[in-house]
């Protein structure tokens, strides 16, 4: 038969199931109050997120961008630039009214060059899209010059339904993370600008299907 067991040693074990308790529930306490202080700070904020100021740290924006002309559901957003990219910018260098002493000056600077752009019978030629008077800049249909650094704009006026979605994120490729400021693509990043359809090809990840 077994000895009851004492006061004595009842008051021994209390303190140990005391601070085993407390061990428990300490955590528990702790991830509530938490809780309770990020609710408190979201119900007492006045100021919008600074998305830019949240994430420049970790994801800085690229250097060689431009603001776009217009906006989409979250606000503004950026592209890359194009007038950076192109090798032999300006145009002005050599389009200007200077005579031209060098014989086939133009196919020499512009043998790599290929128009294949519009329909068949109506193929788009390089005064299409290129200002006469100033080729440092394109020109729309009706007359307007275009920063070649906004070539979207140029694009668009044919191709307004790839623009609608490209400003709506549906087209495109963005350059940045989904965090921060919004920064992708410009047209002309993944499109050849003088023949813009790209070559039938097998996706990459591709499988032979097997009999």
């Amino acid at each position: 038969m077994k000895r009851p067991t004492s006061r004595k040693s009842l008051f021994c074990i209390l303190p140990f199931c005391i601070i085993l308790g407390l061990l428990v529930l300490f955590p528990v306490l702790v991830a509530f109050s938490n809780q309770q202080g990020v609710a408190s700070k979201v119900k007492k904020a006045t100021q919008k997120l600074d998305k830019q100021g949240q994430v420049k740290i970790s994801i800085p924006v690229p250097k060689n961008i431009v603001k776009v002309n217009e906006e989409y559901q979250g606000g503004v957003f950026f592209t890359e630039a194009r007038k950076t990219e192109i090798k032999r910018f300006r145009c002005s260098s050599c389009h200007n009214n200077k005579k031209v002493t060098i014989l086939n000056a133009a196919d020499i600077s512009h043998a790599d060059i290929q128009v294949i752009h519009g329909d068949k019978g109506k193929p788009l030629a390089c005064d299409t899209c290129h200002s006469q008077d100033d080729r440092d800049f394109l020109v729309t249909s009706k007359g307007s010059k275009i920063d070649l650094d906004h070539v979207y704009d140029m694009c668009g006026q044919c191709h307004f339904r790839q623009k609608k979605d490209w400003i709506g994120g549906a087209h495109g490729k963005r350059v940045t993370y989904w965090a921060g400021e919004r920064v992708v693509k410009n047209c002309t990043s993944c499109h050849n600008p003088h023949s813009p359809r790209f070559e039938k090809r097998w996706p990459q990840t591709y499988s032979v299907p097997h009999n």
